[in-house]
Order: structure tokens, then C-alpha cells, then sequence
């Protein structure tokens, strides 16, 4: 299986907040994931992100890979 770690839409219409989870690389960007290691929300101000250093780390020892709006995030914390 293929992991990835990305962005996972939640919120209403026009109030987005993103959650950084792991996830099987064939799923929908909103389907099922393994695990929530994190949120992003750009709509307030200066955009509030949170992630779990800890868990980043695991799941990249084991090969996950991480999409590159998760790498901006993860590298300007």
C-alpha cells in the first residue's frame, strides 16, 4: 500500500479547514484515511496549522510520502 500524507477537506460551502491526515494514495481526497496527524486553517489570520511533529516523523520513516501543499506547511512551522 502507498501512503501519502495530504490535505483532507472539512467545513461548510465557502468556510474551509483542512485536516493533514495519512491515507491510502488510491482513495478520494475526502475518502477514508488511516490516521488525522494534524488541522490547516487559512481563514484566519495568520493561518493556524497544528501537526504532530511525532506522528510526521513515524509515518515518514516508514515511506510515506507527503504532497507538496503538506511539505510548504510542514517546513514553515
Amino acid at each position: 500500500m502507498a501512503t501519502v500524507i495530504r490535505l483532507t477537506r472539512m467545513g461548510r460551502k465557502k468556510k474551509p479547514f483542512y485536516r493533514i491526515v495519512v491515507t491510502d494514495s488510491r482513495k478520494r481526497r475526502d475518502g477514508g484515511w488511516i490516521e488525522s496527524i494534524g488541522i490547516y486553517n487559512p481563514l484566519v489570520e495568520p493561518a493556524y496549522i497544528k501537526i504532530n511533529t511525532e506522528r510526521l516523523a513515524y509515518w515518514k520513516s516508514v515511506g510515506a510520502k507527503m504532497s507538496e501543499r503538506v511539505e510548504k506547511l510542514s517546513s514553515g512551522q
